[in-house]
């Protein structure tokens, strides 16, 4: 099912192409449009308005790269490079500090490697991450993995999340 956002200027943003250009929702016929560039910035508009954030022009530009479709893990460092590369003219610093806001407000999640490598998914949902030896990562479903004998946590403490990476290697030959 696609996920559909209707931005203030009436704009309906949808996840992908569909075959037809109305849809009846709630009784009323609406034009969908497709997942054009405005379509994506209606639709990043919408999420940090959902998240409490405002929408800056970084904000907006950062997340219509990271919010295009698929989810994706990704550093900081590479979305900087890619915002470059896409024109977008914004620091390191504030690709940081962005990703930590998206990241606050719920919009991403945060994964570190090796305890000081962080990376970042868009998927937020509870699963967990295989690491390549590239340092690289894949997702696998929270289904997949099945926690036992957890210890309680300390007083005053709840377990919020649990994150378990699998290392991989390459066979030895």
């Amino acid at each position: 099912m696609a996920a559909e956002l209707r931005g203030s200027d009436g704009l309906i943003a949808v996840d992908h192409a569909i075959p037809y250009s109305e849809k009846v929702i709630h009784n009323r016929k609406m034009t969908i449009v497709p997942f054009t560039e405005q379509a994506r910035q209606v639709r990043v508009r919408e999420m940090l308005r959902l998240a409490g954030l405002r929408p800056t022009q970084q904000r907006l530009s950062l997340g219509a790269l990271l919010f295009s479709g698929q989810d994706r893990h990704f550093t900081a460092e590479q979305l900087h490079d890619e915002a470059r590369r896409a024109g977008i003219p914004v620091s390191v610093a504030t690709v940081y500090n962005t990703l930590h806001q998206f990241t606050h407000a719920g919009l991403l999640r945060e994964v570190l490697v090796d305890g000081s490598k962080a990376h970042f998914d868009t998927n937020t949902s509870p699963h967990h991450h295989f690491l390549f030896e590239d340092g690289s990562l894949m997702d696998i479903p929270a289904s997949q993995i099945e926690v036992l004998g957890l210890p309680d946590p300390p007083a005053g403490a709840v377990v919020r999340r649990i994150d378990i990476l699998v290392h991989l290697a390459k066979p030895k030959r």
